[in-house]
């Protein structure tokens, strides 16, 4: 009687614990982190591309390196902050790493203008190619941050929630995650000046 009793009950137990989040709480946990993942995969291409685009607007840009090593500067520095899977819960190193991403991003918008400042930079093939890689891949970052943002939202909500609450605090103790917010200024339009009268 007491096997069956035990038998019995033991569906419901899994039950239980199945409600609490023992499973649900890991795998929105490694849907965040792969959602990182693809967005650390973005960042990386944008930096990979834009040595070669400095490069190629060089030669038409000479009087323009100012603009130059700005992006440089920017990019060497964007690559000094990293930020790991298990840093996505403290505000202070994503705010960080979301900073230095973003003065890569504004130092990037005056390089891309330089072609309207020079003419025959529009007609070079590497430069347009270059170009519209980095347009692209600008546009897969704010995919990727979206989606990250969705599944920090979609995690932080389950562990705060009955009854995965439960298992998250038990089992794992979860904290929330924390999502990309736009960095300080990120409202203002860039301004773009090039002075080719020298």
């Amino acid at each position: 009687m007491k096997s069956v009793r035990l038998a019995l009950l033991a569906p419901v137990a899994a039950a239980s614990l199945a409600g609490c989040g023992l499973n649900s709480v890991p795998t929105a946990e490694e849907n965040v982190n792969a959602k990182w993942g693809n967005l650390q995969s973005e960042y990386q291409r944008r930096s990979d591309l834009i040595p070669n685009l400095v490069e190629t607007v060089k030669g038409y840009a000479k009087q323009e390196s100012s603009v130059l090593i700005q992006v440089t500067q920017a990019r060497a520095d964007a690559g000094k902050v990293t930020l790991r899977a298990e840093d996505l819960d403290d505000p202070a190193k994503v705010r960080a790493f979301n900073d230095a991403q973003s003065r890569l991003t504004q130092a990037i918008i005056p390089l891309q203008r330089l072609q309207e400042a020079y003419p025959e930079l529009k007609s070079n093939q590497n430069f347009l190619t270059l170009q519209s890689q980095i347009e692209g891949t600008e546009n897969s970052i704010l995919v990727a941050r979206r989606d990250y943002n969705e599944a920090v939202q979609s995690y932080n909500t389950r562990i705060r929630t009955f009854p995965d609450a439960i298992g998250a605090k038990v089992f794992y103790g979860a904290k929330p995650k924390v999502p990309f917010e736009a960095a300080a200024g990120a409202q203002d339009a860039p301004k773009v000046d090039f002075n080719t009268a020298s």
